[in-house]
């Protein structure tokens, strides 16, 4: 079977190896322009095109998948199948229909739940009890095609997004192996979506990491959990930023502090209090321009006390 691949992040990196060490024909990856990286601006690779360069995988790189030469390049390939994974451009018709067996799209979540940019952050933060993979044919809506397969998984009580994505990943490169035998075999049903129950991921921006003390101890805390690395959880102390990286919901008696209050530090760090009484501690943060430090040596550095007032 000849497949072209279309990825970049990370997340695709298991799928298309899984598919090199299956025996398919990757007879190109397209995948996003290098991008210039660090204070140096040097020039940097999506993780996929490592994965086939090493690999002896043809690499395409159009700046737009959508221009003419691109298009023409992508019909000589003559694929069987496409698969999409983590690709970060949205396909037109054009490239949609491309291949007799249809474009295949690993997506991070259990549509119709989730459709959109961020599904692994978005489910973290707003306190999902599981996730998973689905499989589907790509059409040219927000992630509305018809579905294939999927996956079910747990969402761990203090899981956070890079780990959940580092799981997700391989059960998808599993699911997509069991997708494309089935296409081939006929065996397999494509089933449209309840579009009734559809929730959405949408593209996490800057000020979704503001932290809201008026929010209760656990919804910030997945928000720490959620919206890593980018963009973070971020709260202001004495004019400048103070990123929190870690923390948890202390159990324990209500209190009656105005959210945003520090009511105790100890050698973990620092509890403060949260909407509807509740008490978050602070376990590491990061202060503006600054490393990451452990909490507890923030509050010494910073001479913090009980009453002082973050946010």
């Amino acid at each position: 079977m000849r497949v072209v691949f279309l990825g970049s992040g990370a997340f695709a990196v298991p799928p298309l190896e899984a598919l090199l060490d299956g025996g398919y024909d990757v007879v190109a990856l397209v995948t996003q322009p290098d991008r210039e990286k660090g204070r140096g601006r040097a020039l940097a690779e999506t993780p996929t095109k490592t994965v086939a360069v090493r690999r002896g995988v043809p690499v395409l790189q159009p700046r737009r998948i959508k221009e003419p030469a691109a298009l023409e390049e992508l019909r000589g390939l003559r694929p069987d199948v496409q698969v999409v994974v983590a690709y970060g451009q949205i396909l037109p018709r054009a490239v949609i229909d491309n291949a007799p067996l249809g474009t295949v799209n690993v997506h991070s979540s259990l549509l119709p739940r989730y459709r959109g940019a961020a599904p692994i952050h978005w489910a973290v933060v707003r306190g999902e009890a599981e996730t998973g993979v689905t499989t589907m044919l790509i059409d040219e809506g927000l992630d509305t095609g018809p579905t294939l397969l999927a996956r079910s998984t747990p969402i761990g009580a203090e899981e956070t997004a890079p780990e959940l994505e580092a799981r997700l990943a391989p059960l998808g490169a599993a699911v997509l192996l069991e997708t494309l035998a089935g296409l081939a075999a006929g065996t397999l049903v494509a089933r449209p979506q309840d579009h009734a129950h559809a929730t959405l991921a949408p593209i996490l921006r800057k000020e979704d990491g503001r932290i809201e003390w008026s929010q209760s101890a656990e919804e910030i805390a997945r928000r720490v959990r959620g919206l890593q690395p980018w963009p973070g959880t971020v709260t202001t102390w004495d004019g400048g930023d103070l990123k929190v990286l870690r923390a948890r919901v202390e159990v324990g008696v209500p209190t009656a502090a105005p959210a945003g209050t520090v009511t105790e530090i100890d050698r973990d760090g620092l509890v403060v209090a949260a909407g509807a009484g509740t008490l978050l501690h602070l376990l590491e943060v990061q202060p503006e321009s600054r490393r990451p430090m452990p909490a507890a040596a923030f509050a010494a550095g910073a001479r913090l006390v009980p009453g002082a007032r973050l946010g």
